[in-house]
Formats: C-alpha cells, sequence, structure tokens
C-alpha cells in the first residue's frame, strides 16, 4: 500500500525524531549540612556516563551568608574543574540565593539569572526560581507560560525548580492547581525538583513529577533507602519522544523511576546494572 504524501512526510518525521538520541544528567541537592566527599564522588560516576549536560536541581553551595558567599562559589569552581567539557545548568536552591548579593553572584558563576531556559535536539527545559518562596510565586508562573507558549513547538518539555511546591497537589491528585494546568496545557512532561534530598515519583494527568535523590545534602528522617534517603544521581535517556530515567545509587545499584512513588520504593524488583 502506498503512503500519501501527508502520510509518508509524517513518517518520515517521525523516523528522524526517533534517531534524536541523548542522554543527560540531574544532579540533586550538594548542600544543607553537607556530607563530606559526596557530591565529588557523585561527579565522577555522572562523568562516566559521558551526559550531553549536567542539570542540578539547586543548593550547589552552603550560602545563606554573604560574607563567605564569594569563596563557596570559587570553591565549587575547583572540584568541578576536572569536569569543564560537560556544560551545567544550575537551578537557583534557597541556599544559592537569599539576598541581593548572592542573586548577584549566582548569576556571575551560573552564568544565567535565576530563571532561564534552554533547548537541546527536541528537548526543552525551563528553570524556575523559587529559592526565596515555598511555593512558586506568581511572577515565575507568568514567566512559565509564556516560556512555554514561545516554545509550543519543542516537543519534549521539563520544568526544573528547587523547591518541589507541587508536592502535596500531586500527591493527592489535585488536578486543578495552577501550574499543573498550565504544564497540561502545553505538554509538559517532566517537572523536577530538589530540596528534599529524597527521591520520590508521582504521575498525574501524563505528567511525571520527580523529587531527586541528594548529592550530598544531609538525609533526613528515617535516613533508610527504602524511603527514599540515599546519595546518588540520575541518568536520563532520550530517544525521540522515549525518556527513561535510571536512578543511580552512589553505591552502585541501579533503579528505574517506575520503581519509586511518592513514598519511596515501591517495587519489589530492583533493576540490576546490566539492565
Amino acid at each position: 500500500m502506498r503512503l500519501s504524501v501527508p502520510a509518508l512526510l509524517a513518517a518520515l518525521a517521525l523516523a528522524a525524531l526517533a534517531e534524536d538520541a541523548f542522554r543527560f544528567v540531574l544532579i540533586g541537592d550538594r548542600t544543607g549540612e553537607a556530607a563530606p566527599g559526596i557530591y565529588e564522588r557523585v561527579w565522577q560516576q555522572a562523568a562516566a556516563a559521558n551526559p550531553a549536560f549536567v542539570l542540578s536541581a539547586g543548593d550547589t553551595i552552603e550560602g545563606l551568608n554573604d560574607a563567605t558567599a564569594s569563596a563557596e562559589w570559587l570553591q565549587v569552581g575547583e572540584i568541578l574543574k576536572p569536569y569543564q567539557q560537560i556544560p551545567l545548568y544550575l537551578t537557583p536552591g534557597n541556599h544559592d540565593i537569599w539576598s541581593a548579593l548572592s542573586e548577584e553572584l549566582f548569576r556571575r558563576y551560573a552564568r544565567h539569572p535565576p530563571h532561564y531556559s534552554f533547548d537541546y535536539a527536541q528537548a526543552h527545559f525551563t528553570i524556575l526560581d523559587n529559592s526565596r518562596s515555598e511555593q512558586l510565586p506568581a511572577e515565575e508562573l507568568a514567566y512559565l507560560e509564556k516560556d512555554l507558549e514561545a516554545h509550543a513547538a519543542q516537543p519534549l518539555k521539563f520544568v526544573v525548580s528547587h523547591r518541589p511546591f507541587w508536592l502535596l497537589d500531586a500527591a493527592f491528585g489535585n488536578r486543578e492547581f495552577p501550574f499543573h494546568k498550565l504544564a497540561k496545557r502545553y505538554g509538559v512532561r517532566y517537572v523536577l525538583a530538589g530540596h528534599l534530598h529524597q527521591m520520590l515519583h508521582i504521575d498525574l494527568d501524563g505528567i511525571t513529577y520527580v523529587s531527586l535523590p541528594s548529592a550530598g545534602g544531609h538525609l533526613r528522617v528515617s535516613g533508610a533507602y527504602e524511603d527514599g534517603w540515599f546519595f546518588g544521581h540520575t541518568l536520563v535517556e532520550v530517544r525521540g519522544m522515549e525518556v527513561k530515567l535510571e536512578i543511580q545509587r552512589l553505591n552502585g545499584e541501579r533503579t528505574r523511576l517506575e520503581d519509586w512513588g511518592y513514598l519511596g520504593l515501591i517495587a519489589a524488583k530492583r533493576s540490576t546494572a546490566g539492565r
């Protein structure tokens, strides 16, 4: 059977998109009573995957003190020197921005404003700033809407903020909170955050909400792996519109995103290094 010209063009477009494959790494909080040496080990493992870029969910410095902030950013720069060939996109956390001076330093060392966006292949990434608010400020929601509208043609969309302002709404299945409605309207697929230092995962209306594990910030509450308290990073494999997230614990254990829920590990069978 011969395909019509529109059908043939559509098939060719899908085939081209499927070949557009890349991988990147998500890194959670370095600080918040940082555990010594953990961030360095996380980066060693992350870099070994040869990612196209690394995207951090915030809290890169301990911060909260204008007098020491610049020196702390310089210290991070020394840690990251071996990985200068890997593009790094930083999200501002509450340990990164807390004052006018700290915002100026974030702009200087992150080389981005507190909110910004970028494209990579077929994917679009929007980084939001809720470093000074537990919720998402109205101006950030307005920025997000304008950004998503301007990049509506990008088929795969990710949104990142430091604080998981969406957590309770998503966990209780609230489909009416403003951010979710906006994300759904523009086809956002993944919403990512740090701050908790805990691995959590919630699916709602085709949108995947993820709280990333710690990359050095202290482990809280039970401290149990099964509850989502561990050090590691997340490797993201993208092929066309297919996205796979592999959670890589610092000790080498690997799990799929689907193994996690909003209360921690839910799968009886965990993935292995060869999976």
